[in-house]
């Protein structure tokens, strides 16, 4: 809706920002021709999950923060098993941490088929939403809506069930899967690799805004020469690298008046960008071979810093998930204990993951008997916030000469990059244009 206000500015509201998950609004402000204020406001109220865990046993955050999510439980449940893990000095053995690392490919593949089909893709080629993109696009929709049933098949078969997975627990799983099992699933997970690269092809594409931001990129960076999922050290576009141990000492959060989500800076930096867009960059060298030739045939080059290409890197990605999933499956044996014990102590322990929207961060203190002391979680919506906010404040100047409607559809599509989970922020979008 466009409202006439006194001096001839201009003021937009838009109720609701479709296609991202939770609610939110922004605000932005232009005066004398100039990008005054933008506010990215999450609204959505807190959620308080830090509080409900303080009290709980040691062995609980898995099954209630995978609650924060159900797009993403698993990257929950897995950065608090390795938090657990390291207050109480245990590490697992390598075949847990390759059957984490494939139910994270599921996710991985669910979620990115989710966000670049259905939520992204329409704004690329012009629709208002996914129903309305299927009617001239049925291939492609069924092609993401394939991915996505390929993704929730890993899901079950390692997690139990494609929706908040039941079958992790600290120190491991409840039991394996066998090699009869993942057999089951391995032509599935073949057809998906090929619809993947095929995404790739799709969106390489695609008509991009000539815009890029001298970002700075924090990922992790995996310990066994893999692209980083499941596990990994802190790295910066800087230079700069660090252990999850550390985080609190390079990464601090402050109140905003407009948000109900903190905003994240970086030490002697300040905003900073996690995602695929930061994963990418700082592991190219990483991607396994089919991702590698995929990323290079869709001219990606080794660095990305338009926002608007993260659609193609986010398929990139959707390779490598199909990709690792299926060298897991090909290497599995069965006989493995499906977890270790993993005994109380008074401790404080740290965990990181890539969750699809960037690095998921959990910290828990815990007392000698595994009572939750205290606990902190950040997650990658709220370490992007404030990046947002000055992708939008560059955005929106370069684009004041567009009338309400298209400023306001591009505004949307420039937040869709972030592919924004606002629900895990708070524990779009509303937006209102006002111009003086």
């Amino acid at each position: 809706m466009t409202h006439k206000i006194p001096g001839g500015g201009r003021e937009l509201d838009v109720e609701t920002l479709a296609r991202v998950e939770g609610e939110g609004a922004m605000r932005v402000v232009v005066e004398a021709g100039r990008v005054a204020d933008v506010q990215l406001r999450i609204y959505e109220p807190p959620r308080f999950f830090e509080a409900m865990l303080r009290g709980r046993a040691h062995t609980e955050p898995p099954d209630i923060t995978s609650r924060i999510c159900g797009i993403c439980p698993v990257a929950y449940e897995m950065s608090s098993c390795l938090a657990i893990e390291d207050a109480c000095g245990v590490t697992v053995p390598e075949e847990v941490r390759l059957l984490r690392r494939l139910l994270y490919c599921g996710e991985w593949i669910e979620s990115h088929a989710l966000h670049v089909y259905l939520l992204h893709l329409p704004d690329f080629l012009g629709y208002p939403g996914a129903v309305e993109m299927s009617a001239d696009h049925r291939d492609e929709v069924e092609r993401g809506l394939a991915l996505k049933k390929a993704g929730n098949a890993l899901m079950s078969l390692v997690g139990g069930r494609a929706v908040h997975p039941v079958n992790v627990r600290v120190g491991g799983f409840y039991r394996l899967p066998t090699r009869a099992e993942m057999a089951a699933v391995r032509p599935q997970l073949a057809r998906a690799l090929d619809d993947a690269v095929a995404t790739v092809v799709l969106t390489a594409g695609l008509d991009f805004a000539d815009f890029e931001q001298d970002y700075e990129y924090v990922a992790l960076r995996s310990d066994h020469d893999e692209y980083p999922l499941e596990s990994g050290a802190f790295v910066t576009s800087s230079g700069a690298g660090f252990p999850a141990r550390d985080f609190g000492d390079w990464v601090t959060e402050q109140h905003v008046a407009h948000s109900n989500a903190l905003h994240a800076r970086l030490r002697d930096v300040g905003p900073y960008v996690v995602g695929p867009l930061a994963r990418y960059t700082l592991n190219h060298d990483r991607l396994p071979p089919v991702a590698r030739r995929a990323a290079d045939e869709a001219g990606l080059g080794p660095t990305c810093r338009n926002p608007f290409r993260s659609i193609v890197v986010r398929a990139v990605e959707l390779v490598v998930a199909c990709e690792e999933a299926l060298r897991i499956i090909d290497g599995w044996q069965d006989g493995g204990a499906p977890s270790v014990p993993v005994p109380p102590r008074a401790a404080t322990g740290h965990g990181a993951t890539e969750a699809p929207r960037g690095v998921l961060y959990h910290r828990y203190s815990l007392a000698g008997d595994g009572t939750i002391l205290d606990a902190e979680i950040v997650p990658p919506t709220s370490q992007n916030q404030a990046s947002i906010e000055l992708d939008l404040r560059a955005y929106v100047q370069d684009r004041l000469e567009l009338d309400d409607e298209e400023l306001t559809r591009q505004c949307e599509q420039a937040i869709r990059n972030y592919d924004p989970c606002i629900s895990c922020a708070t524990h779009f979008l509303d937006l209102e244009v006002e111009r003086r």
